[in-house]
């Protein structure tokens, strides 16, 4: 049975503090707006998985209980940065599984201001000896050593001195896509930050862990985000045809023995549990790279947004920053990829991340993404990603 998102929405994320809200208002904001685009009322929703992880057990049902009181199972889902596009997965499944014709999925963060910890439930330094990511941690320190900065930038920033070294990959590469993305979040009015940074800005500004500053790294964010998922028949049923887009296809893959064997943090942060899910999705569709047109990927730091072209099939590998370079993966390029402003410039509240990258998606394969709308775009892909690990690849269509 097919699955199709008929509805989206989304709050604008914010910087930790900013705004005086509840993680039960955000889910309300977002998840009425999905509800209203969609056309359905919460009465109609069969299931809700939730995605969030910095709250108590069951923050799922308090924010759904904003929406309404039906009665309906709530699943509590915490699969760390691919929180969101896991709780979107579980909603296709339960449509394409014919349990249920329509599922809401929401997702949501209110975090804490500063850097992100390495795993540990606060968001703060963890201890590594007990951190679910403490294996992946030791591939970083037996490879490059403990340093005193933030482990998650730690991590990936070791990774980008691991492609630099291998492939000659430059620190202006890097900065290029951390460019674009603030480039691209101008025209979103849902985005954090909304400025325009130079490659030279983004190199001068304050450096987290070397080769990578501030203006490459997600921010910690509030906000919420939701879409709607329902069967073919419920499309059908209820005139919805105009507004539907087909997931196409999803997979979702975890660590296996090549994540670590290397002992390159390249490797530990993902790019081969990329690559597997990517060309899950492939398979399954019968697509291709070739045939994107619009792409949102986890660019957490930007040396993930080069690793992630690698694993999607945009390039070879090593190739990666030097696609970025010749702009290839902007407006007039080959693809348009990040034209929300991605994690970088538009956020990154955990739970909400996924769906917002869906959110995104949908807008632009409707045609309605305003200024920042990737013309005659058709097919789209997100890619979302946790350490620890999980990576979620979604192919949608219109």
């Amino acid at each position: 049975m097919k699955a199709y998102i008929v509805g989206v929405g989304m709050t604008k994320f914010e910087k930790p503090e900013t705004r005086d809200w509840q993680y039960w208002d955000m889910v309300k904001e977002a998840g009425s707006a999905a509800l209203a685009d969609a056309g359905v009322r919460y009465g109609q929703v069969q299931q809700v998985p939730v995605g969030y992880c910095f709250q108590a057990s069951t923050a799922g049902q308090r924010a759904a209980y904003e929406l309404g009181l039906t009665g309906v199972p709530v699943y509590n889902v915490n699969n760390n940065c691919a929180t969101g596009s896991t709780a979107l997965m579980m909603a296709r499944q339960f449509v394409e599984g014919g349990i249920s014709d329509c599922v809401l999925a929401l997702g949501f963060e209110k975090m804490a201001r500063g850097a992100l910890g390495g795993g540990g439930s606060d968001g703060g330094a963890a201890d590594f000896r007990t951190s679910p990511v403490a294996r992946h941690y030791g591939i970083m320190a037996a490879a490059h050593g403990f340093e005193m900065s933030p482990p998650t930038a730690q991590i990936f920033g070791d990774a980008a001195r691991e492609h630099m070294d291998r492939y000659g990959t430059t620190e202006a590469q890097l900065a290029a896509v951390g460019a674009k993305n603030h480039r691209h979040s101008v025209n979103n009015p849902y985005a954090q930050f909304q400025d325009v940074y130079t490659v030279d800005e983004i190199l001068a500004a304050r450096t987290v862990h070397r080769p990578l500053t501030k203006l490459q790294c997600s921010p910690t964010s509030d906000g919420a985000a939701a879409a709607v998922v329902v069967s073919e028949r419920f499309v059908e049923s209820h005139g919805l045809g105009d507004g539907a887009v087909e997931i196409v296809a999803q997979a979702m893959t975890t660590d296996t023995g090549e994540s670590f064997a290397s002992g390159t943090c390249i490797d530990a942060v993902g790019r081969p549990m990329s690559r597997a899910a990517a060309q899950q999705v492939y398979d399954a569709s019968g697509l291709s790279a070739a045939d994107l047109d619009v792409i949102e990927l986890h660019d957490c730091f930007s040396i993930n947004e080069l690793l992630t072209y690698e694993a999607l099939g945009l390039c070879g590998e090593g190739e990666s920053g030097k696609l970025v370079e010749s702009g290839a993966t902007t407006y007039g390029g080959r693809w348009v990829v990040n034209p929300s402003g991605g994690l970088i410039s538009k956020g990154h509240p955990l739970g909400a991340t996924g769906i917002a990258q869906a959110a995104e998606l949908v807008w632009q394969l409707r045609g309605e993404a305003g200024p920042r709308q990737v013309p005659d775009a058709r097919v789209g892909l997100a890619h979302n990603i946790g350490l620890g690990g999980a990576a979620v690849v979604t192919l949608l269509r219109r």
